[in-house]
């Protein structure tokens, strides 16, 4: 399987780079900026999974590069989608499924009108993981998952070759046959823990010792649920429990990768998470008061 990363932040490094070290065939597609500092720096991985420095990294600028290829790892920013369609669309041209793995859910639904359903697989990770001034991956924690699996039945092959190549590659995958439900489940976690962290600008362990605040985090998970039920995926109860729990897991000082954008001064995913989210809900005529709150909180951020 030859597979090209198309954006190669900390995500895309670091499941690139395992999926090198495990043996296959990976190319990283990037900006001319960014392959400047590949030729000069190199790639590593530093993580608390094992240390790795990928040899020689086979790095190109433009599709036109490669023939052809049967994977594209797409890992970039909401804000950055638009920008990356006419590589997608041309990677696709050379017989290349989509693999993204972005935060948000909308982006399912444009991928799908830009390049067609049956290039655009789902996909989602779980992983802290950040770059350092070098461009080298710095990951912390157990988290390292990589979940997809296929949208359209012609799509179960390529999802079985990936499960293959993912076994031994160093992190935990999951090839899912209910990858919709999977990626409703994330975003409605996601969304809550990056909008309330964001908007007080506060660690979760300080937003634990304040339960009013907390409240605010719960009741985003439940306009999440409410929502993903309008659009026919079913968030159980015990999901929304296992979301609490999980923030209430977490090392104090951890954060979402929004807020930690925020304190740089960076450019918020915000209209990709909670903008998304208030847009679905007002297609189909719900309230979602708390999200729409926390949106209006963070929107002045957006830009840094």
């Amino acid at each position: 399987m030859r597979i090209v990363v198309l954006g190669a932040g900390a995500l895309g490094v670091y499941f690139g780079g395992r999926w090198i070290e495990a043996g296959a065939d990976v190319t990283f597609m990037v900006r001319e900026k960014r392959a400047a500092q590949i030729k000069e720096k190199g790639l590593k991985i530093e993580s608390t999974h094992g240390d790795y420095e990928i040899k020689d990294p086979h790095v190109i600028t433009s599709p036109s590069e490669i023939e052809s290829a049967d994977l594209v790892l797409f890992s970039v920013k909401g804000f950055h989608l638009e920008g990356a369609l006419d590589n997608l669309i041309a990677l696709a041209s050379k017989g290349a499924y989509i693999l993204p793995v972005l935060n948000g859910i909308e982006h399912i639904k444009i991928l799908q009108e830009r390049i067609g359903k049956e290039y655009v697989i789902g996909g989602l990770s779980y992983i802290f993981a950040t770059l350092n001034d070098k461009g080298h991956v710095e990951q912390a924690g157990d988290m390292h998952h990589l979940y997809f699996g296929p949208l359209e039945s012609s799509q179960q092959k390529v999802c079985k070759k990936l499960a293959v190549i993912s076994e031994n590659a160093g992190f935990i995958s999951k090839n899912s046959t209910e990858m919709m439900q999977e990626l409703w489940k994330k975003y409605m976690f996601i969304t809550a823990l990056s909008g309330v962290t964001t908007a007080v600008n506060l660690p979760i362990g300080t937003i634990r010792e304040h339960p009013e605040t907390l409240h605010v985090a719960e009741m985003m998970l439940r306009e999440i649920q409410e929502l993903a039920k309008k659009y026919g995926a079913v968030i159980t109860d015990t999901d929304v429990d296992a979301a609490m729990k999980n923030a209430q897991s977490l090392d104090p000082e951890a954060t979402s990768s929004m807020h930690k954008d925020r304190r740089k001064g960076l450019h918020l995913e915000v209209d990709h998470l909670q903008g998304g989210a208030v847009r679905l809900a007002e297609s189909v005529n719900l309230d979602v008061p708390y999200t729409r709150a926390v949106l209006g909180m963070i929107k002045p951020f957006e830009h840094g």
